[in-house]
């Protein structure tokens, strides 16, 4: 029977019927496109696995009650928890070397790095960093930032500090300190590795991009990148390796650097609101920018240098990690918490189909 056919309200009832079995699949296609999961409290960076076909969480726990954290093993499709892994001291920062499929957490407030085996969850090693006792005159590093250079198995981890930060190598096989880059600026916290090039690059609330020849470990180049007279605060760094461009979030002005590596001049200003992570999809040529304070998940494409999404993840949307086909994004979503009173709530895992 054909829509003449039909008399008027048997023609309201149709259209009535099709809308809605429209807007069900349209609802269906949504939660299909984003998932979001309560976790653990306390949660920071993930790492992620095509090998183990998994997606780790690290998370801090509370504050009050755990001496410890714990590093949650997650199914990238449903983001169920298949392992917990309990640790004496609390993870933050995270990162997997996916030729050893060993996992590297730093211990930001015991100034250590923790190694576990992707593939069984156990405890591999741990390093002290900075070993000093914290008192009034004493302000030891505390690990942030981590990356892998997976061809020499090295890890290199931001110490931060208000009056001067470091980075530490660390040789991933025997868990021992090889050397220490001095000299990274105040708060030296965005970290990034080029094994190819044989370069590593540091930003720094000093408004700096630091280069590093990873064969010799000495800063061979440190770039103010903006002098427009206003404070900036180079929070984190991803790598176009291909096409050696950085893009940096700045914690204190609402733009996003995109930076050739060559040169060190700045190729775009992208207007966003102050960010915090900032990951390289060369698969899809974007970038995404986590922005706590807004709440948000930008979405740049990096040719244009446009925003073309912003998502909405209420509450703190914090870290990010790709799957290895760079057609899924993980955000890691805190939520409202002060010295004074912390969160009541887990913090939340989202999945969001590219």
């Amino acid at each position: 029977m054909s829509l003449r056919q039909l008399s008027a309200p048997r023609l309201r009832g149709s259209l009535l019927l099709s809308a809605l079995l429209l807007a069900g699949s349209f609802s269906a296609h949504a939660a299909d496109e984003m998932l979001r999961k309560a976790v653990g409290k306390g949660a920071y960076e993930m790492a992620y696995s095509q090998q183990e076909n998994a997606l780790w969480l690290a998370t801090s726990q509370s504050r009050k009650i755990d001496k410890g954290g714990v590093v949650y093993r997650l199914d990238p499709v449903t983001l169920e928890v298949t392992q917990a892994i309990h640790n004496d001291l609390k993870p933050f920062g995270a990162t997997i070397n996916a030729q050893t499929q060993t996992l590297w957490f730093g211990n930001t407030t015991n100034g250590a790095v923790t190694a576990i085996d992707a593939k069984t969850g156990d405890v591999k090693g741990r390093l002290v960093l900075d070993a000093r006792q914290r008192s009034e005159t004493v302000k030891p590093l505390q690990p942030r930032q981590l990356a892998v250079d997976e061809k020499s198995n090295t890890v290199y981890i931001t110490g931060i500090g208000k009056d001067g930060s470091a980075v530490w190598v660390v040789d991933g096989d025997k868990i021992a300190l090889k050397a220490t880059i001095e000299g990274t600026g105040s708060f030296g916290t965005g970290l990034a590795v080029d094994a190819d090039k044989q370069r590593l690059y540091v930003t720094n609330a000093d408004g700096e991009l630091l280069t590093v020849d990873t064969a010799t470990n000495k800063i061979v180049s440190r770039k103010k990148l903006v002098d427009d007279g206003k404070e900036h605060f180079y929070m984190n760094i991803s790598l176009d390796k291909a096409g050696q461009r950085a893009f940096i979030t700045d914690a204190k002005q609402p733009e996003v650097l995109a930076v050739d590596l060559t040169d060190g001049k700045v190729l775009a200003k992208v207007d966003t609101q102050e960010g915090l992570a900032v990951l390289f999809n060369p698969v899809r040529n974007e970038v995404y920018v986590t922005q706590r304070k807004a709440g948000t998940v930008t979405v740049i494409d990096a040719k244009t240098y446009k925003v073309t999404k912003t998502l909405k993840t209420p509450t703190f949307p914090n870290s990010l990690a790709l799957s290895a086909d760079g057609k899924t994004l993980y955000v890691s979503v805190k939520q409202e918490s002060t010295r004074q009173k912390e969160a009541t709530e887990a913090d939340d895992v989202i999945r969001i189909a590219l």
